[in-house]
């Protein structure tokens, strides 16, 4: 799920070196944190959250294979450092 979502935020974004994710297990659910840089925040969310909302479908339909639950939280750079 771990590279999935990072193939696709690095299509996205403006600035791929940036983009980090890290992933924690508690249980049978898997919470994965994108990190991109707050530049890019405006192109991974997208209008009205509808780009967001696509990647989380994508992770999740991969994730639905190995019937685990996926959470997908996404941050800039700027909020995770403070």
């Amino acid at each position: 799920m771990k590279q999935i979502l990072i193939d696709i935020a690095k299509a996205i974004v403006e600035f791929p070196e940036s983009v980090v994710v890290t992933e924690r297990e508690e249980g049978d659910e898997l919470f994965l944190e994108l990190v991109v840089a707050a530049a890019d925040m405006g192109r991974v969310i997208g209008k009205k959250g509808k780009i967001a909302n696509a990647i989380r479908t994508v992770v999740k339909a991969a994730a639905n294979r190995d019937s685990r639950k996926v959470i997908v939280n996404i941050v800039s750079d700027e909020e995770q450092n403070s």
